[in-house]
């Protein structure tokens, strides 16, 4: 591991969020005898940010808390094209009214991550529709347009992947990575910012903004990069069967967004704590350490904390209560997932499509012929079983990890 001398480097390089610098010498001297601005663009696609975006959220409290000063850039005049990188198709294009409402929705988890104010290491929200939104074309591209490469830029891979793939790219998606450059040029310009920061994803976009500071000012600005992360299993951080681990509250229970991080591959348990939490590293190389049956104390540990970070201390206090009464046996948390009926019974199949245990009948029936499907702890393969409402509640349970309760309307 390379020997930084500022404290931002070591951290980053601690706690693993670097994949690729630009000049990293350079970037370590800068911080290490000033204050380094430094943002990340999150475009604002649906009403909350998931998972996949933490370890961004979280490169930005690092920035903070190693002395400096996070900028938060909305995409709201980038949503209006869609960041093309790596996807198979076009985003759906939002109309301004759907992009203002997902901006406020979404900047209300960045205030349990950051501290914003007027001070010099205080985060600040800005949204690029500010200058991108008034913008003329003709004179943009003399200015702007001019400092790019077609044939370059056809040699991103986030580009060419989805050429060779022979799928579309407009040539609206195609302005996208002109005008993420414009971005950091733009706030050098106006705020000092000297860093951008970004998924592996963003290596080609991140470059041509510093290439264009460098060109049309002469500024010299530098880039980092996060490691690709997926799961032990390889699949996509921040995605599961069910759908999004969203952020927001009104999007996701926090009982489901703690279930998401304990049930955690064994191998991700140490990975995971050093990105998303401030555990000090010694208390983390502990945790990782425990094997067999202890290793599910670390994954409360990780749980807990990520659910303290993202929702607050009450949530994971409810969360963590909630799974010690439902998996000591005939316990039931109040944070699980309910479902009320006004008959005296039930079926087991609308039950476990009601709790969204299951996306149709048909599924629900093979969950339950499969032995997946159980009423109160006991096991339950037959799909025309009815459950009666005689308790005030019932424990529905699909799988080992998914429980919710049945009660009376």
């Amino acid at each position: 591991m390379t020997a930084y001398t500022s404290s931002l480097l070591r951290l980053l390089s601690e706690r693993g969020y670097v994949h690729q610098m630009t000049d990293a010498s350079a970037l370590d001297a800068l911080a290490s005898k000033q204050i380094v601005p430094g943002y990340i663009g999150f475009d604002p696609t649906a009403p909350s940010l998931h998972v996949g975006s933490m370890v961004q959220i979280m490169l930005l409290r690092r920035l903070q808390q190693a002395g400096h000063k996070p900028i938060v850039l909305m995409g709201g005049g980038t949503g209006k094209i869609g960041d093309p990188s790596f996807k198979d198709e076009a985003r759906k294009l939002l109309t301004d009214d759907v992009i203002a409402s997902n901006v406020a929705s979404i900047k209300t988890v960045f205030e349990r991550f950051l501290t914003f104010g007027d001070g010099p290491t205080d985060a600040v929200m800005l949204d690029n529709a500010e200058w991108l939104d008034k913008l003329e074309y003709i004179p943009f591209l003399r200015e702007v347009g001019q400092h790019f490469s077609v044939n370059r830029m056809l040699s991103f891979d986030s580009v060419k992947q989805r050429l060779d793939r022979e799928q579309s790219l407009s040539f609206l998606e195609f302005n996208y990575m002109i005008l993420q450059a414009y971005d950091f040029r733009e706030l050098s310009q106006r705020y000092g910012c000297r860093l951008q920061m970004g998924g592996s994803d963003q290596w080609g976009n991140i470059v041509n903004g510093i290439e264009l500071a460098r060109r049309m000012d002469g500024a010299e600005v530098f880039g980092v990069t996060t490691p690709l992360l997926t799961t032990a299993d390889g699949a996509k951080m921040g995605k599961t069967m069910n759908g999004a681990v969203w952020l927001n509250e009104d999007a996701l229970p926090a009982w489901d967004f703690w279930q998401y991080w304990r049930n955690a591959d064994d191998r991700d348990v140490g990975k995971f704590l050093r990105l998303f939490t401030d555990l000090p590293l010694e208390e983390i190389a502990r945790l990782e350490s425990l094997e067999g049956s202890e290793i599910n104390a670390a994954k409360i540990v990780l749980a807990n904390e990520v659910t303290r970070l993202v929702r607050g201390d009450d949530a994971a206090k409810a969360a963590e209560s909630t799974a010690s009464a439902t998996f000591a046996g005939a316990g039931l948390g109040q944070d699980l997932p309910t479902f009320a009926t006004a008959d005296d019974s039930i079926g087991l199949v609308d039950a476990l499509v009601g709790l969204g245990f299951a996306t149709s009948r048909g599924e629900a029936k093979r969950l339950v012929t499969g032995g997946g499907a159980r009423v109160d702890g006991v096991a339950i393969t037959d799909e025309a079983h009815r459950v009666s409402l005689s308790e005030s509640e019932i424990r529905i349970s699909a799988g080992k990890k998914k429980h919710g309760i049945l009660r009376r309307a």
